[in-house]
């Protein structure tokens, strides 16, 4: 066996693994919970921004 300068054994160079297609399908789409969360961010930031609304209109209104 042939060694490189570094000392370590050279080797061949090996074929890239073939990736499962679940990873593959990962990559692709966002994970179930990040859309969930997403979600819910969204919808409880509309609702909080619907509700300083309401208090602004209101404010406005001396009620």
């Amino acid at each position: 066996m042939s060694e490189n300068p570094a000392g370590n054994p050279a080797a061949t160079p090996a074929e890239p693994e073939a990736r499962p297609a679940s990873v593959a399908h990962e990559e692709k789409s966002f994970p179930r919970g990040l859309v969930i969360r997403l979600f819910a961010y969204l919808v409880a930031g509309h609702l909080f921004a619907g509700f300083l609304y309401l208090l602004f209109e209101l404010g406005a209104r001396g009620q």
